[in-house]
């Protein structure tokens, strides 16, 4: 009988998102609303059709949420069709890094104060909601090939880099904590877990990701092999580079990020339009001299993005349903709307000082509300929890990362439509 009841809900669920994207479009509303009640709903809290628990089923939370970052990680490096030196890069890496350091920042001294939480914890805290997510902003990004706008691309590529840049202060929050090795004056720390990881993660993703896609444009175009199956080609170059920075001790978030932004850029490069393609071209677009590099763009980007809408539905069914185990206050709600409200406004304000860019007053209050926080936030709490933290702050920890996601859903959720058709609107006119 259950198993009858989730073939019900879970066709109902696959029915709504066939039917919510442009029903959605026009009401102050998003999918991941949708699916967070349905989790609460199905969960313990609610009919009890999921019975999830956050301490028995922590290793399955955490590779499920672990798995939606990174097939979102991907789709984020394919969208980003603009070269390294473009003067966007450098409002990126601000906010990625500069802006992402002030919140932690922040945030560290606010739960120090609010929850008497020892140092590393807050650290570990800060780290943990502080990066920006790519997962649950696809409202936000880029959402075609030829989308330029400073806003969208700002939020993509934050969103991207800083899932991955926020692994330091989470291992320095560990460390501080005494269940890390940070070395003789954090020597290990920033050796090997800032400088290395990060650095070799974004190195090994961009080698696996261009030597991937020179390979098969050359076996398209030269031999007329290996076609199709692009939906493989897209989970093999995920695991591929994932996998290989694990082993190599570096950061597998950048690197699949780096392998998807890597990969795009080889079919961007070949697929040079100005070129003559030759009489006797193939006709098959897959084959095409020319056409080949934006076939497979199209093919590889069209199905990470399905992987990442059926990401999003299961993880956030996650989410609600451990919702019913959160310990809500005033005291963690108030620090939670003091991220939205405070802290990330004043750390893009900051990350963005006197910076010369061509962004408006508009475009800096959206980049800083849509600070959306969400499934990377739950990965690092599960990662954390792995280390024998006391109870007490490890449920701190756990109450206010689900309070800060589920606020950020409904928050962001609710404003995404209409803030964003204000903003298209207002770009158009100027045009």
């Amino acid at each position: 009988m259950a198993f009858t009841i989730w073939m019900l809900v879970i066709g109902a669920l696959l029915v709504l998102m066939a039917m919510s994207g442009s029903i959605l479009k026009r009401l102050p509303l998003s999918t991941s609303m949708l699916y967070l009640g349905a989790g609460f709903w199905i969960g313990p809290g609610g009919v009890g059709l999921l019975p999830l628990n956050p301490g028995r089923h922590a290793v399955f939370i955490e590779r499920a949420a672990e798995i939606a970052v990174l097939i979102s990680l991907f789709a984020s490096g394919l969208k980003l069709k603009i070269g390294l030196r473009n003067e966007y890069w450098r409002l990126s890496v601000r906010l990625a890094f500069g802006s992402m350091l002030v919140t932690t920042g922040l945030l560290a001294l606010a739960a120090m104060w609010k929850f008497d939480l020892p140092l590393g914890a807050a650290v570990l805290l800060g780290a943990m909601l502080a990066p920006t997510d790519p997962v649950l902003a696809s409202d936000v990004q880029l959402q075609q090939p030829g989308d330029r706008d400073r806003v969208r691309f700002c939020l993509t590529s934050e969103a991207a880099l800083n899932d991955g840049a926020a692994f330091p202060f989470v291992m320095l929050g560990l460390g501080l904590m005494g269940l890390h090795s940070l070395g003789d004056y954090g020597a290990r720390w920033l050796a090997v877990d800032l400088i290395w990881a990060s650095f070799g993660g974004l190195a090994v993703g961009a080698l696996i990701g261009s030597l991937v896609g020179r390979l098969i444009l050359y076996l398209r175009i030269r031999h007329q092999e290996a076609l199709g199956l692009d939906e493989f080609l897209t989970l093999g170059v995920i695991a591929l580079s994932y996998g290989s920075a694990l082993l190599l001790h570096a950061y597998g978030f950048l690197a699949v990020f780096a392998a998807g932004y890597a990969l795009q850029r080889v079919m961007v490069s070949s697929g040079n339009t100005n070129r003559q393609a030759p009489a006797n071209a193939a006709a098959e677009p897959a084959t095409h001299p020319v056409k080949a590099s934006a076939h497979m763009a199209s093919e590889v980007l069209g199905f990470n993005e399905q992987l990442e809408r059926i990401g999003e539905v299961a993880i956030m069914l996650l989410v609600g349903a451990l919702l019913s185990f959160v310990d809500w206050s005033w005291q963690k709600v108030g620090f939670v709307v003091l991220l939205f409200v405070v802290v990330r406004p004043l750390s893009v304000g900051i990350g963005l000082m006197k910076i010369r860019t061509a962004l408006t007053t508009r475009q800096r209050a959206l980049i800083a509300w849509f600070g959306i926080r969400g499934i990377g936030s739950i990965y690092y709490l599960y990662y954390a929890l792995k280390h024998p933290i006391a109870t007490p702050v490890a449920k701190t920890l756990f109450d206010l990362t689900l309070i800060a996601v589920a606020v950020s859903v409904v928050l962001h959720g609710i404003s995404v439509t209409p803030l964003m058709r204000r903003y298209s609107r207002t770009r158009e006119a100027r045009s």
